[in-house]
């Protein structure tokens, strides 16, 4: 049986590009980046090519990309080195209620250690209230790291709008982009970002590699210890094969690229919507069908039916789903996210789904998603006499 798969929020299968190039790279350009002899001066320019692709993507400065194991590890040093540096000005921190865990853990992190954090709620959209945001920003605020698209629901956080507020304020802007980069439009200038967080497995690159944007001037110690790599930032022999996929992985991401992903999840979004009305599914959806929403992911209320049950039968019929964030899959705990945004007591909480798209999908995969979905309901329906 062949597997249909539909959560590429949780990763992306590697493209033919990043693949020919890792095998091309990992063959050839085994030299420690850090050595003077010619194979390493080989390995540093490979290195430096690639991290000047990754910076034009986000029109950032070459020297303020930091490549970092992924996504966790970036997040994981801009809360909690900023925090460090800043602490003399003042010691409270703004985050959502609906951030990754890579957010929230080093939050709670804080707080055992007499940080002051402010979580903003968000509404059944998924969105946060530029208000609140306002109300919680005062004179000891030292960080700010809110998320550009949610990783479960995916609702687009006003990036550009915070970043307007902040840029005169002494926060540190820090943004989790872990799910808008190679989808969205990023400008770490015109949006005033300080510290941005990818990883490049969600745009069909290598796992365990990411970077972090460190705009330049901000200054705090390396999260890893050890050596002198990426200018003293990141301790750590740098993985040139990878860093190498990466990069090819990010030239396939044109403006015309993303534009046609776009437009074609945008596409199967309406293909869901609509075959799951004209099969009688009762369902509802989790956020929003509108432009503050990322095209890529579609949170799906199937009512009735636990996203345990749902989430099986499809794994038996074939179809890759998710019923959240793919970090706390392999557990039963609730969506903290859907939690934030419909309450504790919610059916939707444990019977919500989560499909996402990316490269590879195609309008058939849609289409037999439905299918199964409309057959998997109907038989447990006839087995609960209904």
């Amino acid at each position: 049986m062949t597997e249909i798969y539909l959560d590429n929020a949780a990763t992306t299968p590697v493209s033919d590009e990043v693949l020919a190039e890792l095998t091309d790279k990992y063959k050839n350009m085994y030299g420690n980046a850090s050595t003077l002899y010619g194979l390493g001066r080989e390995s540093k320019a490979v290195l430096e090519d690639s991290r000047h692709v990754i910076a034009r993507s986000i029109n950032a400065d070459d020297n303020e990309i930091v490549f970092t194991s992924g996504g966790s590890e970036s997040d994981n040093t801009a809360v909690i080195r900023s925090a460090e540096a800043q602490k003399k000005l003042g010691n409270h921190i703004i985050t959502t209620a609906v951030e990754h865990e890579a957010i929230l853990k080093p939050m709670h992190y804080l707080e055992e250690h007499g940080f002051r954090v402010t979580y903003l709620p968000v509404d059944e959209k998924g969105q946060i209230s530029l208000d609140d945001f306002k109300s919680a920003l005062d004179d000891e605020t030292i960080l700010v790291s809110i998320m550009s698209v949610n990783n479960e629901v995916g609702s687009m956080m006003p990036i550009h709008e915070i970043g307007e507020i902040l840029k005169d304020h002494q926060a540190w802007f820090h943004t989790d982009a872990v799910q808008a980069y190679g989808l969205t439009d990023i400008d770490v200038k015109r949006d005033h970002i300080d510290l941005l967080s990818t990883s490049a497995h969600k745009i069909n690159g290598p796992k365990m590699l990411g970077f972090l944007y460190r705009k330049d001037g901000l200054k705090f110690t390396s999260y890893i210890l050890g050596g002198d790599q990426e200018e003293k930032r990141r301790a750590g022999t740098e993985n040139v094969p990878a860093i190498a996929g990466f990069a090819a992985a990010v030239k396939t991401l044109t403006a015309e690229e993303k534009q046609t992903r776009h437009a074609r999840f945008i596409k199967f979004k309406q293909q869901i919507v609509a075959g799951f009305t004209e099969n009688e599914i009762d369902f509802a959806i989790n956020g929003a069908l509108d432009d503050q929403t990322s095209p890529h992911v579609l949170n799906l209320w199937i009512k009735g039916i636990s996203t345990y049950v749902m989430q099986n039968n499809l794994d038996l019929d074939g179809y890759a789903i998710s019923g959240g964030s793919a970090c706390t899959a392999g557990n039963l705990e609730p969506s903290h996210v859907l939690i934030a945004m419909f309450g504790k007591d919610n059916p939707r909480i444990s019977e919500s789904i989560r499909v996402s798209f990316g490269r590879y999908t195609s309008e058939s995969d849609i289409a037999g998603f439905v299918t199964a979905t409309a057959k998997i309901i109907n038989r447990l329906k006839k087995r609960r006499g209904q």
